[in-house]
C-alpha cells in the first residue's frame, strides 16, 4: 500500500501516506497490546497491576479489562474498515491503470498502423514519380524525334521542288 500511495498525484498521496502512518501506528499498538494480554504472564502481571493500583476488587478489574478490551476491538475494527477501504481504493486504482494501459496499447497499434500506411504511401509517391519522369524524358526525346523528322521531310520536299525546278 505504502508503495501505490508513494505512485499517486501530491494532492491525494499526502493524505493517503498519513493515513497509512496512522494505520501502522494503530496495527503496532494492537499488537503490543496482544502481545500483552496473550502472553502467560497476562493474568498475574494484570493482578499485580491491579493490586499495586488499590483495584483490590475483581470485579472492578474485570469491568476494567472488559472496557479496555471493548475499546481494543473497537479500534481494531476501525482499523479493518480502513483497511478494507484502502484495498478497495488500491483495487480501483488497478483496474484504472489496467484500463489506461490498455488504452495506450491500442493507440501505440493505430499510431504503428499508420506508419506502416505512411511509408506505403511514400514508396507509392516515389514510383510514381520516377513513371512521370521517366515519361516526360520520352515526351521530350518524341518531340525532337518529330522535329528532326519535319525537318527532314521538308528538306527533302526542298530539294525534290529544287530540283525539278532546276531540271
Amino acid at each position: 500500500m505504502d508503495l501505490e500511495a508513494r505512485s499517486l498525484q501530491p494532492s491525494v498521496k499526502a493524505m493517503l501516506l498519513a493515513k497509512l502512518r496512522e494505520y501502522k501506528s494503530d496495527l503496532n499498538n494492537l499488537k503490543k497490546e496482544f502481545k500483552r494480554v496473550s502472553s502467560p504472564d497476562a493474568n498475574l502481571a494484570s493482578r499485580e497491576e491491579l493490586l499495586e493500583s488499590g483495584m483490590v476488587d475483581p470485579h472492578m478489574a474485570s469491568a476494567n479489562q472488559r472496557e479496555r478490551l471493548a475499546f481494543s476491538t473497537e479500534r481494531l475494527n476501525d482499523s479493518s474498515d480502513r483497511i478494507k477501504e484502502s484495498r478497495r481504493t488500491i483495487l480501483e486504482t488497478e483496474e484504472i491503470g489496467a484500463s489506461i494501459l490498455q488504452d495506450l496499447h491500442q493507440q501505440r497499434q493505430t499510431l504503428l498502423h499508420a506508419h506502416e500506411k505512411l511509408h506505403w504511401v511514400d514508396d507509392a509517391i516515389d514510383k510514381s514519380k520516377r513513371v512521370l519522369t521517366a515519361m516526360s524524358r520520352r515526351m521530350t526525346r518524341n518531340k525532337w524525334i518529330i522535329g528532326l523528322i519535319i525537318g527532314a521531310l521538308i528538306l527533302a520536299i526542298v530539294l525534290i521542288l529544287y530540283f525539278k525546278l532546276s531540271h
